[in-house]
């Protein structure tokens, strides 16, 4: 059976944030193998009802509807941002932060749900969410998904404090980080969000914002173009077929298989012997 990630690395890794129920029966399959069936779903997309559980566990095999409840109960509690911001914060020195990029990117959703309205250039129903990501094109942290008909700077300050929150919690600074943004980011709230945390905003400049020869902001050119990572980033998470087109039609679900994903994209750049 294709596995994601590794035992090992699984139960060093994630297994440590899951916590403990407080009342009711401890799962009668271990944790690493309800984790590996998740992680699976992720991968290949395939629908629940069709995980193939007989293959997933060693011992007690548990129903598919055993590992949705776990998968729900664990994005209720918020247990995959908890395991992200402390991977985050026990390798933050593996991540490149020379500069972060910033970008939006809309998923088709497919069955409607939260957050979810017709976007006209993508001529179908969408959710939005911003990305950040490190010079590499690791994934660091995400906004709060919006529904599609929404640009990226809709309630971009709100947005913004979600994406660096995540940083906070991992230790790291935002102060002097360099950020680039493409011009769909060029706003005076934006930039003033960027200035509050003392983030150097490297944002290409928007023509319906006026002309460019008037603008007093700095820009380099350079640095602008070391974005193309964040494409490769969305390649990535573009690879897990749950990820690829929404069907989730809570915003907890869709946001536990996001920071799934960043959870298996930085642990094989960072452990990569273990994967090969």
């Amino acid at each position: 059976m294709y596995k994601v990630l590794d035992k090992d690395t699984i139960e060093m890794e994630i297994v440590p944030h899951i916590p403990l129920p407080k009342r009711g029966f401890a799962p009668t399959a271990p944790l690493c193998e309800i984790v590996n069936a998740i992680l699976y779903k992720l991968k290949t997309g395939v629908q629940w009802e069709y995980l193939p559980t007989t293959s997933l566990f060693s011992q007690k095999v548990l129903s598919w509807q055993s590992v949705y409840h776990h998968y729900r109960k664990w994005c209720r509690s918020g247990t995959f941002l908890d395991c992200w911001t402390g991977i985050l914060k026990r390798y933050r020195d593996m991540f490149d932060l020379s500069s972060v990029d910033l970008d939006g990117s809309h998923t088709p959703a497919i069955r409607g749900g939260e957050a979810v309205e017709y976007q006209g250039r993508k001529k179908g129903r969408t959710t939005n969410a911003l990305f950040l990501t490190d010079r590499q094109g690791l994934p660091l942290a995400m906004s709060e998904p919006v529904s599609g008909n929404h640009n990226d700077l809709f309630d971009i300050e709100v947005q913004f404090e979600v994406v660096t929150a995540t940083l906070d919690r991992a230790d790291i600074k935002t102060e002097g980080l360099f950020l680039n943004a493409d011009a769909g980011f060029d706003s005076k709230d934006f930039r003033s969000a960027c200035a509050r945390r003392d983030i150097n905003a490297n944002i290409c400049f928007n023509k319906r914002n006026g002309r460019v020869d008037d603008r007093d902001e700095y820009f380099d050119q350079d640095l602008y173009d070391q974005r193309y990572a964040v494409e490769r980033t969305n390649a990535w998470i573009d690879s897990f077929r749950s990820l690829l087109n929404r069907f989730d039609t809570t915003i907890e679900s869709w946001k536990g298989f996001n920071y799934l994903s960043f959870i298996v994209i930085a642990l094989k750049k960072i452990k990569p012997k273990k994967f090969k």
